[in-house]
């Protein structure tokens, strides 16, 4: 254990109790993490694996069908991992020093021990968030609040008529905004909401924005844009790759950063982006691997629902905790060498991170920050 390690280690008691020190702390820490990551472009050995967030899709189940996504048809299929198995990760992740754990799916809440996930990770100093869709919380939110958690993003894939064809669930909008609604109501702001809203073809339009801003206020909930992907292996890009952006979208594209950047300005808390990071949002969707900005994702790791663990949602294999524990993978000579690769992109070269691989990258900061 390496001494920054022990004194955060030491720290933390102290820290748990004073929250504007440790936003302080992780405020300094970003920092430091911006300019090492510049620096590694030249002196390459200083990219190593710090493990700050794990991804857990604790089961390949849900509910829905949608047009992107394989999870509830043929990825991992009725893979779910079982409690003893998280248990475990986690308190390897809380000894490793790692801070956030997101637990997601598939459709987490479909695994009827997620309560017993969130509880142990809060006892354990950790800090848990669900992903979810939203279309079971109004049954469960109450389970999840009184084991810990305090923070739930939502995948959001439009309003109305827009969700319900995309999740091929007719009353899929509905039963979303009624989880929302229930949590905001039972709970208050005890809660921290956030919509992951899916930038895809059909959305890129000012209807569809103003929807989506508009659901955003009511429920004081900030956006955070994904962008429709090319390369995650449990995404799809629709039939006839109709999810996915083309040449001739550029000009639409363009204007919708542009109005992002206005909403940002006016409502900064509605956005949960740097101005860099949407400036570039276009050439992210269509330059595609063509986009070289070198990966942060050496700060993560991905466990499926199958107990594999890779450095990224993408790639990178590194193990399974059928067969082992995290503890052994953490650190060890792959990992260190699948973080060097990630960053150099020796990869599918996917966007996930782009708006924080955009603020530390220095040329993309100089193109887009003008």
């Amino acid at each position: 254990m390496d001494v920054a390690r022990l004194t955060r280690d030491a720290l933390r008691p102290f820290v748990a109790h004073h929250p504007r020190l440790k936003n302080w702390l992780i405020e300094r820490g970003r920092g430091l993490d911006a300019l090492r990551h510049a620096a590694s472009v030249v002196v390459p050995t200083l990219v190593r694996p710090r493990t700050r967030n794990l991804t857990i899709a604790v089961t390949a189940r849900c509910n829905l069908r949608c047009m992107g996504c394989r999870y509830g048809r043929d990825f991992m299929l009725a893979q779910q991992l079982p409690l003893e198995v998280v248990r475990d990760l986690l308190d390897d992740a809380a000894d490793a020093g790692v801070e956030t754990i997101r637990l997601y799916g598939g459709e987490p809440l479909l695994h009827e021990d997620l309560p017993a996930m969130v509880e142990h990770a809060v006892a354990r100093g950790l800090s848990p968030y669900v992903t979810t869709n939203a279309t079971l919380l109004e049954r469960r939110i109450d389970d999840l609040f009184r084991a810990g958690l305090r923070t739930i993003t939502v995948g959001f894939y439009g309003t109305d008529e827009a969700y319900d064809a995309y999740t091929g669930n007719a009353r899929g909008f509905a039963q979303m905004e009624r989880g929302v609604a229930a949590v905001r109501e039972r709970h208050g702001d005890a809660v921290r909401l956030r919509l992951n809203w899916l930038l895809m073809r059909p959305t890129a339009n000012n209807a569809s924005l103003d929807a989506a801003l508009d659901f955003a206020r009511r429920y004081q909930a900030p956006i955070q844009i994904d962008l429709i992907h090319y390369s995650l292996p449990y995404f799809t890009e629709g039939p006839d790759r109709c999810l996915q952006f083309r040449p001739e979208d550029e000009a639409t594209l363009r204007a919708i950063a542009e109005r992002l950047l206005v909403v940002q300005r006016e409502e900064p808390w509605l956005l949960e982006h740097s101005t860099i990071g949407l400036r570039a949002i276009p050439d992210w969707l269509l330059r595609g691997r063509d986009m070289r900005v070198p990966c942060d994702k050496y700060d993560m790791l991905w466990i499926g629902a199958d107990g594999s663990v890779q450095l990224c949602y993408v790639t990178f294999p590194l193990g399974n905790l059928h067969r082992q524990r995290l503890s052994t993978i953490l650190g060890s000579p792959e990992h260190v060498a699948a973080a060097r690769a990630a960053f150099r992109l020796a990869c599918p070269n996917c966007h996930c991170g782009y708006d924080s691989r955009t603020q530390k990258h220095l040329t993309s900061r100089w193109r887009y920050g003008r």
